[in-house]
């Protein structure tokens, strides 16, 4: 779980409420990101979205924030 604490900016915002609501840390959406190989950022979006069930905005946050750390 994300330190709630911690004062996050950007894409990792919307991890507490991710986390929430998915019941999964993100961690583990981001294994999925990995598992997917490489993509295009709206290719992996609309795999969070189509194949996990992820509303946009959660989904675009996680994909612009793994990207950025490749």
């Amino acid at each position: 779980m994300v330190e709630s604490t911690e004062k996050m900016k950007g894409p990792a915002s919307y991890f507490p409420s991710i986390e929430k609501k998915y019941g999964q840390p993100v961690e583990h959406w981001f294994e999925i990101l990995r598992e997917a190989g490489k993509r295009k950022h709206m290719e992996l979006v609309n795999l969070l979205k189509s194949e996990h069930g992820l509303g946009h905005g959660h989904a675009n946050a996680l994909v612009a924030y793994y990207l950025a750390k490749q």
